[in-house]
């Protein structure tokens, strides 16, 4: 605007000069004046393209402070996120500790269970070849030692045990039970069942039916361990199975001998071995 003004100003004087000074100083003048007009114009050509450039500068920095306000606003974003993430990933990393927590614990549970296991393996184990050794001079149609679901069963045939249709022992059954005896005596956490099994013949006589007759045998061998040969009686169950059990087919008279038997079955001491399935 003031460029406009100066301008207007010579404008109005060159007419004054004209009537006041000699045509040489008006040419001279007349030429610093269009000197003067060619300046100003490149000046304010200058001014506009400065004011263009200082407009697009502008409009580009206004740009640049949108961009970076937008960029502001994704760091912040980001920044979130990765908190979150942070957070998430800590979260996880506690879970995953207490994960890790409770697999060593449960496998230094599975790591005992296994040695408790093994060291009952190896008593019964033990306890076998010792009865097996006691037990030497009786046949295997008399008498049997073996091993099932982690139980010991010393398995005696009625024959050596018993008179036909009696629960009375015999000397030979009281023979083969004092040497077992004194194996399981020197075993104290072995729990000791006594199971009386018989073939599927009614019974007759002073016996109700098999049941009565299958009860009373294994009730006439816990008296004999634990009265004549000092086994504690805590350790020692009776278990009459009539002839519901039966090892062999009852069609045969063979077969019927095998089932006319009793079983007396050693179980380890399993209390530690509970407490930690718990």
């Amino acid at each position: 605007m003031w460029n406009k003004i100066i301008f207007r100003s010579i404008v109005l004087i060159i007419p004054l000069w004209y009537a006041c000074v000699p045509q040489k100083k008006y040419n001279e003048v007349n030429i610093r004046n269009a000197e003067m007009m060619r300046s100003l114009r490149t000046t304010e050509n200058k001014l506009d393209s400065t004011n263009n450039s200082l407009e697009t500068f502008i409009k580009k920095a206004d740009k640049l402070e949108e961009d970076l306000e937008a960029s502001n606003r994704k760091n912040e974003a980001l920044e979130a996120k990765l908190e979150r993430a942070i957070a998430t990933s800590s979260s996880v990393q506690q879970e995953l500790t207490a994960k890790e927590q409770r697999m060593m614990e449960q496998q230094e549970r599975l790591d005992l269970l296994q040695n408790l296991l093994d060291e009952q393996r190896a008593v019964m184990e033990g306890l076998k070849t010792t009865i097996d050794k006691a037990l030497v001079q009786y046949r295997s149609d008399e008498l049997q030692v073996f091993e099932q679901d982690g139980k010991l069963y010393v398995s005696l045939q009625d024959k050596l045990l018993f008179p036909s249709g009696s629960a009375t022992v015999n000397k030979d059954g009281k023979e083969a039970l004092s040497k077992l005896a004194a194996v399981i005596n020197n075993s104290p956490d072995i729990q000791i069942l006594v199971e009386g099994h018989t073939d599927n013949v009614p019974i007759r006589g002073r016996f109700e039916d098999n049941w009565a007759l299958s009860t009373a045998r294994a009730t006439a061998i816990v008296r004999v361990l634990t009265n004549s040969y000092d086994v504690q009686p805590e350790r020692v169950t009776a278990a009459g199975r009539s002839f519901y059990y039966p090892k062999a087919s009852n069609e045969t008279p063979e077969g019927r001998a095998k089932n006319r038997r009793t079983e007396i079955i050693l179980t380890p001491q399993l209390n530690e071995l509970f407490q930690l399935l718990r």
